[in-house]
């Protein structure tokens, strides 16, 4: 689900509206990378590949936003958003599942 989810918000077109509030956008990257890298962590445990997959996911999903969706901008800021999350995420699921 949190994958599917992941999809959804990367690679949707954007509508452009009016965010809630100023940097909703970095929130919502912590928190979909959070989720991605706890639900990984969380399957297989801590073996340093899905740490690096999650990681390489982040940066690939900006590279494809900026180059293959129109609709869509890569931002540098939004991949260390991304590994932000990808690292509260790995730490919270280590604190849950050594």
């Amino acid at each position: 689900m949190v994958v599917l989810a992941s999809l959804v918000v990367l690679f949707a077109p954007s509508d452009g509206g009016a965010a809630p509030f100023p940097g909703v956008d970095k929130v919502v990257h912590v928190s979909l990378f959070a989720a991605l890298a706890f639900t990984t962590r969380w399957r297989f445990g801590p073996l340093l590949a899905g740490l690096l997959a999650v990681g390489a996911y982040a940066v690939v999903s900006e590279i494809v936003q900026a180059v293959a969706l129109p609709k869509r901008s890569g931002d540098p800021v939004d991949v260390l958003a991304d590994l932000v999350g990808v690292t509260v995420g790995w730490l919270l699921a280590r604190r849950l599942r050594p």
